[in-house]
């Protein structure tokens, strides 16, 4: 009896479903990072060559959220740029995403020189959800021009037009500019 019992044991052992594994969504996210910076960089240099930082900020402020929407689109995952100090005012975090991106200010690089990048999950059952936060740190060039600490009169003109709550300006090299965020449905993350 004792060994048909430890049959049956064994048996059913075999059938429980796996523990649960943590989700990375390292490699897919930062393709959507590497796909969203790529494609909007590409379309601000052309703007740039063409109009200069005046005619760029247009193209910046209709491409990125053009850009993130369709990048969400095609991969079943949330998109976006965020910042602690916002140009656009979607692109404010609230909650823990605020939390993580304070984090990520205190250090937006890491040890090797790269943007640093985070990882987290949140949430339980169907809202849970995988996060990828990698950092945008402010370049020389050409960011200073509409985001640095010296701003010509033509460009600082152009941002109080489209951007009349404009907080994104003072910043120096290495400073963080903001991030690019990804969060998953936890669902959907492992497909």
């Amino acid at each position: 009896m004792r060994l048909i019992l430890t049959g049956v044991v064994l048996g059913l052992a075999g059938c429980a479903a796996p523990a649960p594994q943590p989700v990375d969504v390292s490699a897919k996210s930062a393709a959507l990072a590497d796909r969203f910076q790529a494609d909007l960089q590409g379309q601000l240099q052309a703007a740039m060559k063409v109009g200069g930082p005046v005619g760029a900020i247009g193209v910046c402020q209709q491409a990125a959220p053009a850009i993130a929407a369709s990048l969400s689109q095609e991969s079943g995952a949330e998109v976006r740029r965020i910042a602690l100090k916002e140009r656009n005012p979607g692109a404010a975090p609230d909650g823990e995403l605020r939390e993580r991106l304070e984090q990520l200010a205190a250090a937006p690089l890491s040890a090797d020189g790269k943007p640093a990048v985070m990882q987290w999950t949140s949430g339980s059952g169907a809202g849970a959800r995988a996060h990828f936060m990698r950092a945008i740190p402010m370049k020389e060039q050409p960011c200073a021009a509409c985001h640095g600490t010296e701003i010509a009169p033509e460009v600082r003109a152009k941002l109080d037009e489209l951007y009349p709550a404009d907080k994104a300006t003072g910043f120096k090299p290495g400073d963080l500019r903001g991030a690019i965020a990804v969060s998953w449905p936890l669902a959907s993350a492992a497909q």
